[in-house]
């Protein structure tokens, strides 16, 4: 093999760049409750659901597929940031910062590689194909399984409440695992009542 030395250039350019994601933080803390997870970490962590819950996807979908979305879904946070599911945020001015940060971030690489993983990134957010329901309901079980592990996270820091968190989150994962929102949904209402307990 004859080495390709500005196409190597271009990909060792984006690797290094995808190493900032490892310093952007989430507001959803480890399951330990230690501290709060990074976006490299979540990024990680949901494709290894991917790989472990494949089982749970619908029919005709491509799991590898799915991988490779999750591994790729939250590089744009580089430069937009991390949104928190019960924060406050423009929804509109993110998608725009999204946007530029996905035609800078995967536009270091090689023309074709590029494209590919815009294109992934993309469907992904679009969220209509079979892969792009099963990853994106994956992205919305991660959180909620910390929570459970470390006694409410989030769920605590945001004042959420079990209906919201229900009116939330429900759609978003039943739309591509129901059968992992059937799961988690009495594990959620438990450390919810708990919750409501401790006042």
């Amino acid at each position: 093999m004859t080495q390709d030395t500005p196409r190597l250039d271009a990909q060792m350019a984006f690797l290094t760049e995808a190493c900032r994601l490892k310093s952007v933080q989430r507001a959803t803390r480890l399951a330990d409750g230690s501290r709060f997870e990074n976006s490299a970490e979540h990024s990680w962590h949901v494709a290894l659901y991917a790989l472990i819950l494949a089982d749970q996807a619908p029919q005709g979908c491509d799991i590898n597929r799915v991988i490779r979305m999750l591994l790729i879904h939250d590089l744009v946070e580089i430069d937009a940031g991390d949104a928190p599911v019960f924060g406050s945020y423009d929804a509109d001015a993110l998608a725009q910062a999204e946007a530029a940060a996905a035609d800078r971030i995967f536009g270091l690489l090689p023309a074709d590689m590029a494209d590919d993983l815009r294109a992934l990134w993309d469907e992904f957010e679009a969220n209509q194909t079979a892969d792009a329901r099963f990853a994106k309901s994956l992205d919305r079980f991660v959180p909620p399984n910390l929570n459970i592990a470390n006694g409410g996270g989030s769920w605590k820091d945001y004042g959420v409440s079990v209906e919201k968190f229900e009116a939330s989150i429900a759609p978003k994962i039943a739309n591509g695992a129901p059968g992992l929102w059937a799961w988690l949904k009495p594990r959620a209402r438990a450390v919810f009542a708990r919750l409501a307990q401790d006042g």
